[in-house]
């Protein structure tokens, strides 16, 4: 089995737009997918479907039962907070260990040929009360597909997280330039500036019209 975890440059840059299209290009490439995201904020139990999960799910053609998201997104809260600030309005307090038990559980036990675990917000934004994203990450040690903006300022924030993992000594296996709402600079400049620094790392271009190199991504994590 193959295993990636998708990362954010920063938050609601679309990573789980583009998890859940990769998902779908992976299938009709003829392989079994299948999607973890340890933790989520924000979520409302009267209507999964419309969460992070929910979307996932249906990518999977999976319906939103409790089972269903539980399976795919163990971990819940209610307030649109860091996962370590939601979890504390609920009496729990989060612990690394905790997910990298989680996330390595799942790895060890998945039957599917690819595993796609999805992060929360972006690269360091608070996993708990001391370590963030990037630690279980590194804990995990699998290969990055990372995601980013291209709203004013996104390339500085893509790749200063490219910078990082690197610093973490962390695989990029892609990076994915994901179009960011008006009044964003041209999306088409944005992703060939963005290219000229990655030394090579496979980009990929998502527009918001969800025509992007989706099969592309799949066959170069295949590969």
């Amino acid at each position: 089995m193959r295993t990636f975890f998708v990362a954010g440059g920063g938050t609601d840059v679309g990573k789980t737009h583009v998890t859940a299209l990769l998902v779908r290009a992976l299938r009709r490439a003829g392989k079994t997918v299948a999607v973890l995201k340890p933790v989520a904020s924000g979520y409302d139990p009267a209507h999964p479907e419309e969460s992070d999960a929910g979307r996932l799910l249906a990518a999977l053609d999976i319906a939103p039962t409790p089972e269903a998201i539980h399976e795919i997104c163990p971990l819940r809260f209610a307030e649109p907070l860091s996962p370590p600030a939601a979890a504390r309005r609920e009496g729990v307090a989060l612990e690394l260990a905790t997910f990298v038990d989680l996330c390595q559980a799942r790895i060890a036990a998945e039957p599917a040929e690819v595993l796609l675990i999805e992060g929360v917000g972006g690269l360091m934004s608070p996993l708990t009360d001391r370590e963030t994203g990037l630690d279980l990450m590194a804990a995990l040690g699998v290969p990055t597909i990372l995601v980013g903006g291209t709203y004013l300022g996104g390339i500085s924030h893509m790749l200063t997280a490219y910078e990082v993992l690197h610093a973490r000594v962390l695989t990029v296996a892609a990076v994915v330039a994901s179009e960011s709402p008006p009044p964003a600079p041209d999306f088409v400049e944005s992703v060939a500036d963005m290219g000229r620094f990655l030394g090579g790392t496979p980009l990929l271009a998502a527009d918001r019209a969800g025509r992007w190199q989706a099969d592309d991504l799949a066959a170069l994590l295949l590969a």
